[in-house]
């Protein structure tokens, strides 16, 4: 993608692969010898999931959900809606669930809250970023990338309009008034 003046870098590519690194070396301690199953939310956590379970030397199987707080905006309507399901029972199974970023924590809330009511083993939270100064509802992960300020981010799997997901950086967008 060629590069625009209406992005800023926030978070650069060699430092999330360090950090990726890190997350999946902690995740590896807390589940030694187990087998997890990590969930990613689409479509903004599959390029953080991919990298991350590159990170985890244990056995680790793929599956996906998706859902929507946001449509084609830049703040999120408040309303989640599931718009794919997982394939398999997580009954039992040691399930990292994995998101690109956690804003107002509805949409984590509540998916969290879908997935314990399957009875996981055990479930826990892995975030890219965490922009806690826009929390609503009371909500950590277990596993966190960078805390960012709030402001707009794209690229790394991040998109404003389905655009930006492929920058290889965590950058700022400059979104025009009234966006």
């Amino acid at each position: 993608m060629a590069p625009t003046t209406d992005l800023r870098v926030l978070i650069g590519r060699e430092r999330i692969a360090a950090r990726v690194q890190e997350l999946g070396a902690e995740i590896a301690r807390d589940f030694a010898g187990q087998e997890i199953l990590l969930v990613g939310i689409l479509k903004g956590a599959a390029v953080f999931l991919a990298d991350l379970a590159r990170a985890i030397p244990l056995h680790a199987s793929f599956d996906f959900m998706a859902v929507t707080s946001y449509g084609r905006k830049s703040q999120s309507s408040g309303v989640v809606r599931l718009l794919k399901d997982l394939n398999e029972d997580i009954a039992g199974k040691n399930v990292v669930l994995v998101e690109d970023i956690l804003d107002t924590g509805l949409t984590l809330s509540y998916i969290r809250d879908l997935l314990l009511d399957r009875q996981p083993a055990r479930l826990r939270i892995a975030v890219l970023l965490d922009k806690t100064s826009r929390r609503q509802v009371p909500l950590r992960a277990d596993y966190t990338g960078f805390e960012i300020p709030d402001e707009f981010v794209v690229g790394y799997g991040l998109d404003y309009a389905e655009k930006y997901r492929n920058l290889g950086d965590v950058c700022v967008l400059a979104l025009p008034p009234g966006k």
